[in-house]
């Protein structure tokens, strides 16, 4: 069970705070359930989800240390771009990385999705919507979840990452 404070992880919306922990009374059933308010860090609405349900995907941030150690593998990814021309096995793929909420997994999407678009753009090729919206929610959950866990702002995640990368590829060439 959470605390009141704690950020989690919930579904595709998110980093969200635990904002209340209350009992809802269901006074036709004489029941009583559990139930957490959330707020989204980056949205504005609140969520009320019982404690109890396993609906949607919930769990805590990753801390400050993971964050920089998953920061410090991207050097060493080699994340190739799938390619499908099926919409819906490419939808599929992409989701299947999204659900997982493991940020390795959205790492390596947002990796191989990006070097998609480079490839396509050196091609003078147009790229795919689908793409592009995969991209857009993994980056979202991604730098959120990073944010959340390096205590900064998420507009500068991408500029955080960009420079621990180059860092470190200073560091190997020197």
């Amino acid at each position: 069970m959470y605390d009141i404070g704690d950020l989690v992880l919930y579904g595709s919306t998110g980093v969200c705070k635990v904002s209340e922990i209350k009992t809802q009374d269901f006074p036709t059933t004489g029941e009583q359930r559990l139930y957490y308010v959330l707020k989204p860090l980056y949205q504005s609405c609140v969520i009320s989800v019982p404690v109890d349900s396993d609906k949607v995907f919930i769990r805590p941030i990753i801390s400050k240390d993971e964050a920089e150690r998953l920061i410090s593998l991207i050097p060493g990814r080699k994340c190739e771009a799938y390619h499908n021309r099926a919409t819906r096995e490419l939808t599929q793929h992409y989701d299947a990385m999204l659900k997982s909420h493991n940020c390795e997994d959205l790492i390596d999407l947002t990796m191989s999705i990006y070097a998609k678009k480079e490839n396509m753009q050196r091609q003078k090729r147009r790229f795919g919507s689908v793409d592009e919206r995969f991209l857009k929610q993994a980056e979202d959950l991604l730098f959120g979840e990073l944010a959340a866990a390096l205590e900064i702002p998420r507009g500068e995640v991408r500029g955080y990452i960009t420079a621990r990368v180059n860092d470190a590829e200073k560091e190997k060439a020197g």
